[in-house]
């Protein structure tokens, strides 16, 4: 897809949302699971998704901490826990449709003076 064009029958044959952009963590999370009889260093990963290695690394770290993805230096896979994967995936779809109806809330706006700063 990243030419611009796509053959007609793998558009035909697309789910109406297939198409869709993705952010760089759903991709990640994708690739691995989709690849999840591999393990793969971060550099691999982002040649793969054409994304920037440090971002990926970045990310990677952010998954691990919530228990999405496992890891043994240098390399990385998703969780084996398939019921942690769907309810990050369950919750992760709660926050798009909400976002939909009702639009992305943006921090800044939210705040005010009277909230401590989280280091």
């Amino acid at each position: 897809m990243s030419s611009g064009t796509i053959d007609i029958d793998e558009f035909e044959n697309a789910d109406d949302d297939e198409f869709e952009e993705r952010n760089d963590t759903e991709r990640i999370v994708l690739f691995l699971d989709e690849n999840d009889d591999r393990a793969w260093k971060a550099a691999t990963i982002a040649d793969q998704l054409e994304l920037d290695t440090d971002a990926v690394s970045a990310i990677l770290s952010r998954l691990k901490e919530r228990g999405l993805v496992r890891h043994k230096r240098p390399y990385w896979a998703i969780t084996d826990n398939k019921d942690r994967l769907q309810a990050a995936y369950r919750l992760h779809q709660h926050h798009q449709t909400a976002d939909e109806q009702y639009g992305e809330e943006h921090f800044e706006e939210l705040k005010t003076d009277e909230m401590e700063e989280v280091r």
